[in-house]
This record gives C-alpha cells, structure tokens and sequence, in this order.
C-alpha cells in the first residue's frame, strides 16, 4: 500500500490534489489521509513509546501512525509557512520520533516522495524540502523524488488583498479595482509542469516498488 499524506489544513486544495496526483500513477493500493482537523500535538517527550515505539497520546496520531508503519512507500506533501515546514505538519513529523527507540527504524527503508507547495521556485534551496529530507534521511527512508509546487496565495482569497501593500495581489500585480480570474493564480489543474512533477514521481516510485528494493 502507497500512503499520501497531506500536511495542509486546508482539505481539498493544491497540496491534497499535488499528494493524489502521485498516488494516481502508481499501480495497486493507495490511501490518502489529509491532516486537515486532525489534532495532532507536538511530541511532550513523556517516553511512553521506549518499550513498544507506539506514541501514547491521545490525538490523532496514532492512527495516522500506524498506517505509515504498514505502507510500503510514503508520499508526503508539507506546505511552507514562513519558509518552514506548517505546523500540523511538524507536530506529525515530531512525532514520528517514537518509531526509532532500540534501534528499531520502523520506517526505515521506505520511499518517500516530498512535495512542498509554497510561493518559491528555487527547489534546490528550498528549506521545507531540506528539512523534511533530513527527517526522512533520520528515519533510514529513501528519497526518491523531492519537489515544489506552486500554492494559491491566500491574499487573493481574504478579503484584504487589494490595498494591503505587503500582500501577494498587490505586489504580483499592483493596485487593482477587483480581483480578476485573469490575475488569479493557477489552481493545480492549471499547473502543467506541477502535473507533470507528480506524474513524474508517481511512475518513479513505481518502478522502485517494481524493482523489489523495499
């Protein structure tokens, strides 16, 4: 089984279809989970997970968890807020520290698919998909395919946007009298190079499954 994994708190918007859109090209069974309501603290270091690496508290969790446990291969999309990693999606990777105790690694083997979606192009620099690497790398999963989609920028979308001078509408398109789906930014079904990334991925994690290097 693919798990996709959709760190955003927004159900049903760019990073949830980027997560979908790899799982597409991947043959057998898949299941994708939004992070979108899940409560999900950060980790309170209790070392309740020594004994058994399972996390103790009592959110969601554990559930989420114990799917990552059983997939074969991982697909994760994390959102970049102020150039790091949004919260519920570093909680959820926090987390995850409980499956390493002795030794254990319990990802470890896994590829994993990174996707960040955010308003930068420069994916070599990119600090979201540094640090979710190094989380990966931590954890003995393999990296198989990291990149950047493009994310509508909720300036377009609050109300404000059209005289706040440090918003994204006034500065990609100057002062407007109203917003025009002509300076909207591209939805994901708009974004052909961001399609053809996850396509990309889909059929790259699939041929490493194929390959039997798990």
């Amino acid at each position: 089984m693919i798990l996709g994994i959709s760190g955003s708190p927004r159900p049903n918007r760019i990073t949830d279809h980027a997560v979908k859109e790899v799982l597409a090209n991947c043959h057998g069974d898949t299941n994708f989970i939004s992070l979108s309501g899940k409560h999900i603290s950060g980790c309170i270091s209790c070392l309740g997970c020594i004994e058994d690496n399972k996390c103790v508290v009592k959110d969601d969790f554990p559930e989420i968890a114990e799917a990552m446990v059983k997939a074969d291969a991982i697909v994760l999309g994390v959102p970049n807020y102020y150039d790091l990693p949004n919260a519920l999606s570093h909680s959820m990777l926090e987390r995850c520290f409980c499956f390493r105790h002795k030794s254990a690694f319990l990802l470890g083997g896994k590829p994993i698919v990174i996707i960040s979606t955010g308003y930068s192009k420069d994916e070599e620099n990119s600090q979201v998909l540094k640090i979710v690497e190094y989380f990966a790398k931590n954890n003995k999963m393999n990296v198989i395919s990291k990149f950047l989609v493009e994310a509508f920028s909720q300036c377009y979308t609050c109300g404000a946007g059209l005289n706040c001078i440090d918003g994204n509408v006034v500065k990609n398109n100057g002062f407007v009298e109203q917003i025009t789906s002509e300076i909207l930014p591209p939805e994901f079904d708009k974004q052909p190079e961001s399609i053809k990334k996850c396509k990309n991925a889909g059929k790259i994690l699939q041929d490493y499954l194929n390959k039997g290097q798990l």
